[in-house]
C-alpha cells in the first residue's frame, strides 16, 4: 500500500491509480448482470449455494487440492491426507463467512483470528492468533520472502485500521488490498492463502458489491491459474504503482470470471439442467 503516500483515505487513492476505475467499473457490470438474471428472482439460495461450493474449490486449488467439483461434491469425508484436509478448510470457511459479516468492520483481526480457527481445525497453541518470532509458516506455494512476525503485526493493525475507519474505495480495491496484504504477510503459521480468499469474499459482500456471494472469486482466481495469480501477487508486494493497479485488476478479472460462472449456473437452472 506504500503507493498510496499521505493521502487520508489510501485505500481511495489506490483507486486512482491507471486503470483500476476501468476495472471497478467492469466488475459492476459483470456483478449486475448476475443480479439482474431472471433465475436471482426465484433460485438466489441456489446460486449462493453452488458459488460457495464453487468457491471453496477454486481456493483449495489454489491451495494445492484442485479436485474435480464433482469430487469435491460427493465426499463426506476430508479427513483424509493433505488434499483432502485443504478442501475441507476451504469448505468450513465458505460456510463460516457468512456469519462473521456483521463483526468484520468492527474487529477484523478478530475475524481473521476465526478464520484461521476453522480452517486449522484443531487447538493447537499456534492456532487463531498471529505468528511469534520464529514460528514457521506452512506456505509452500507462495515462495515470497516473509516479514517478520513484527512487520506482519504492524502491518496487520494497520489494515483493521483502515477497515474499521472506512472510506470511500470501492470494493474491489479493499477487497484486493485484503487479500493481498495478508497472502504478503502470511500472518499465521498455516492456511493464509485460503483465510486471504475468504476475507477477500467478506469484504465483497459486506461491501454490498455481491450481498447474495453470488459471484465467487475463487473460481475466477483458480481458473486464471496460480502461475498468474503468484505474479500479480508478486507486483502487489513490490509495491509500485503498477504492480498494484495489476493486482486489483488480476482480483477484478477474477471476480468477473466468478460472475460468469454463476450466470452460467442461471442459464442451466432457467433450462432445467442443474
Amino acid at each position: 500500500m506504500s503507493t498510496a503516500g499521505a493521502s487520508a483515505d489510501p485505500l481511495a487513492a489506490l483507486g486512482a491509480l491507471p486503470g483500476v476505475a476501468d476495472s471497478v467499473e467492469s466488475v459492476r457490470k459483470a456483478v449486475d448482470r448476475v443480479y439482474g438474471h431472471r433465475v436471482m428472482r426465484r433460485r438466489s439460495n441456489a446460486i449462493t449455494s453452488e458459488a460457495a461450493l464453487r468457491g471453496a474449490r477454486g481456493s483449495a486449488a489454489l491451495s494445492g487440492a484442485d479436485w474435480a467439483l464433482e469430487e469435491v461434491r460427493r465426499r463426506t469425508d476430508f479427513s483424509g491426507d493433505d488434499e483432502a484436509r485443504a478442501v475441507g478448510a476451504a469448505l468450513r470457511l465458505t460456510a463460516e463467512a457468512g456469519q462473521l459479516l456483521s463483526i468484520w468492520r468492527q474487529s477484523p483481526l478478530r475475524v481473521l483470528a476465526r478464520l484461521h480457527l476453522v480452517a486449522a481445525a484443531d487447538q493447537g497453541d499456534q492456532v487463531g492468533r498471529p505468528r511469534k518470532e520464529g514460528e514457521q509458516v506452512d506456505e509452500p506455494l507462495v515462495g515470497l520472502p516473509l516479514p517478520s512476525a513484527t512487520e506482519a503485526h504492524g502491518r496487520l493493525d494497520g489494515l483493521a485500521g483502515l477497515i474499521i475507519a472506512g472510506g470511500s474505495a470501492p470494493a474491489l480495491v479493499t477487497a484486493a488490498v485484503v487479500h493481498g496484504e495478508l497472502l504478503a504477510l502470511r500472518p499465521f503459521t498455516s492456511h493464509n492463502g485460503l483465510v486471504a480468499r475468504t476475507a477477500e469474499r467478506i469484504v465483497l459482500v459486506g461491501s454490498g458489491l455481491d450481498p447474495k456471494s453470488v459471484c465467487a472469486a475463487e473460481v475466477g482466481h483458480a481458473e486464471l491459474g496460480r502461475d498468474a495469480y503468484l505474479e500479480a501477487l508478486a507486483g502487489y508486494v513490490a509495491g509500485t504503482s503498477e504492480g498494484v493497479a495489476a493486482w486489483i485488476a488480476h482480483c477484478g478479472r477474477a471476480l468477473e470470471l466468478g460472475a460468469r460462472e454463476s450466470m452460467a449456473v442461471c442459464e442451466a437452472l432457467q433450462r432445467g439442467a442443474a
